[in-house]
């Protein structure tokens, strides 16, 4: 029988990472995605791949970090070096039992964890920027996540499953149909070396000569529907406000104007998580830009705290 989390792991497993006869897949996520965990295992192994899984648990990153001492801190689980190393696939299933669970965990640790991990981050990075490693991000609906949005679960659930086109016929079809029409946007863009957003209460423009716009079509991130670039390093000038509030590390940050000078971001505010930011930008390279988008999805209709749901703009 088909249902609307099997298409969901077909999606994930056929388009998304296109896992082939003898690749291998890590699967990481939290017990309460155990139902599409169940389905991508499935269709993995109907698709002939070598499917590894990893459920965390309620409350497990805030207990390691309460209680780790600095040889467990070092400690890097097998499994997952393997993958980053070898495998040809990776799904991330977000599933989250509280998003700020993690809001008081000791910052020291986090910092020390960071420089731990460092070598796999960017190995990860290294890796699935070429597509030498297949990966997808992608969200399943769980109750915190929907109180996050302002939902009921049902809603919620209808929300995430209509932004991946899960109620379309066929959502691969649905995709591939995206990817095509991106296209013209993306040939638009890399035609030209100057970009401007100008909005109310932002103006800040860049340079994208020499870079390239990217076609997002769902297979790294489910949803998706976007197009992004990179902007030349020093370029960016001007000032952007982000009117949508947002949770990182259970930490909520809303209403952020941020001031950039030839790149780098010069001052900050925030109608709220001000001290948070403080600590971010304490970071070395977090007031560079990265990364310039424009969303494109209008399957995502409303503001739900969750980054990898917010692939449109809000004004057509």
């Amino acid at each position: 029988m088909t249902t609307i989390l099997s298409k969901y792991a077909k999606l994930l497993v056929n388009y998304c990472v296109n896992l082939q006869p003898g690749e291998r897949l890590f699967v990481q996520s939290t017990t309460l995605a155990e139902p599409l965990v169940r389905e991508v295992y499935r269709e993995a192994l109907r698709a002939g791949g070598i499917c590894d899984v990893e459920l965390s648990f309620r409350e497990k990153n805030r207990i390691f970090y309460e209680l780790a001492n600095d040889d467990q801190l070092k400690h890097i689980s097998p499994n997952y070096k393997k993958a980053i190393e070898e495998y040809e696939a990776y799904i991330f299933i977000r599933a989250p039992f509280n998003l700020k669970e993690d809001s008081r965990i000791d910052q020291n640790k986090t910092k020390y964890r960071k420089k731990v991990m460092k070598p796999y981050n960017d190995l990860y990075f290294e890796r699935t920027a070429t597509r030498d490693l297949k990966r997808n991000l992608c969200q399943y609906p769980t109750i915190a996540a929907a109180q996050n949005a302002g939902m009921s679960l049902e809603e919620y659930e209808s929300f995430v499953f209509n932004a991946c086109k899960l109620f379309d016929d066929d959502p691969e079809q649905s995709w591939l149909q995206v990817r095509a029409d991106q296209q013209a946007i993306v040939d638009l863009l890399n035609s030209r070396e100057k970009i401007k957003y100008v909005h109310k209460d932002t103006e800040i423009e860049f340079s994208t000569k020499g870079r390239v716009w990217i076609n997002s079509d769902g297979q790294t991130n489910m949803p998706s529907g976007e197009v992004y670039t990179s902007p030349v390093e020093h370029s960016v000038n001007g000032h952007i406000h982000f009117d949508y509030p947002a949770i990182y590390m259970g930490r909520e940050v809303e209403d952020v104007v941020l001031h950039v000078k030839d790149g780098v971001v010069t001052d900050w505010s925030a109608s709220k998580g001000k001290g948070f930011l403080d600590e971010i930008f304490e970071i070395e390279g977090t007031r560079s830009f990265g990364e310039a988008a424009i969303g494109t999805n209008y399957n995502i209709s409303e503001i739900t705290k969750n980054i990898l749901l917010m692939k449109r703009s809000v004004d057509r």
